[in-house]
């Protein structure tokens, strides 16, 4: 394994601790976690359920702590790294970041905007591009979120 797939691997693991601890809190269990230099400078779990806010993704949430902890809303030469491929919102909200990289879990065929259901990080019409790998312990990610909705079902 390389250097570099050993880090995504850490991340993602972070982010997956984050997901976990939606999941118990009965949130959707999804973490995110941005990263620069290989330290990371932002870390959130889904929380649109406790928060009583739709826009409370992980995913949004780790950017805004990190423009804070930045003071800027510009945060390129970061990775964000999350359980599940982020919607609409959330690429909306890399992109305008100026995130440099996304990594991500499970795919999400029904609202994945990158490249599942659509693709907003490489449209044409685009004026930054964010480098994207999916995949990254996705059985893991997948199997939690799999799980979480079982579980609901039963309910």
């Amino acid at each position: 394994m390389t250097q570099a797939a050993a880090a995504d691997r850490k991340f993602m693991g972070a982010a997956l601790a984050l997901a976990k601890q939606a999941g118990g809190d009965g949130e959707v269990p999804i973490g995110a976690v941005l990263v620069r230099q290989g330290e990371i400078i932002a870390a959130a779990a889904n929380a649109p359920i406790g928060n009583h806010d739709p826009s409370a993704h992980a995913e949004v949430l780790a950017l805004r702590a990190a423009g804070q902890a930045l003071a800027n809303y510009r945060l390129p030469d970061t990775t964000l790294y999350a359980t599940l491929e982020p919607c609409a919102m959330c690429a909306g909200a890399l992109i305008h970041a100026r995130v440099a990289r996304l990594v991500f879990g499970a795919t999400d065929p029904q609202r994945g905007a990158a490249g599942s259901a659509l693709d907003l990080f490489h449209h044409p019409s685009g004026n930054h591009r964010v480098e994207v790998m999916g995949g990254v312990l996705a059985e893991e990610c997948g199997t939690l979120l799999r799980e979480f909705f079982r579980q609901r079902r039963q309910r």
